[in-house]
């Protein structure tokens, strides 16, 4: 493929996948700060809904797969670690 071409498709990708995984790094950082808050009800939520969007992301290509799991390890361990 030309370069021209290259730079074409992938900035179309670029715009494609932007949003979807701001939404997901906009979940992951409200859940990490209603973590923080010590309010388990709201953390919970954030993070459940944090897990979604990690998943769509992943799903649509937007992150790895393995990323995203890594993600919702560490978001999960945190959630955790602030309960016990």
């Amino acid at each position: 493929m030309p370069a021209a071409r290259s730079q074409r498709v992938a900035e179309r990708k670029l715009q494609r996948k932007r949003p979807i995984r701001s939404r997901a790094k906009t979940f992951v950082r409200k859940a990490r700060i209603s973590i923080a808050s010590e309010d388990m009800e709201a953390a919970e939520a954030a993070t459940m809904q944090a897990i979604v969007a990690l998943d769509k992301a992943a799903q649509k290509g937007a992150v790895h797969k393995r990323n995203a799991a890594r993600r919702k390890s560490r978001l999960l361990r945190r959630l955790n670690t602030a309960k016990a």
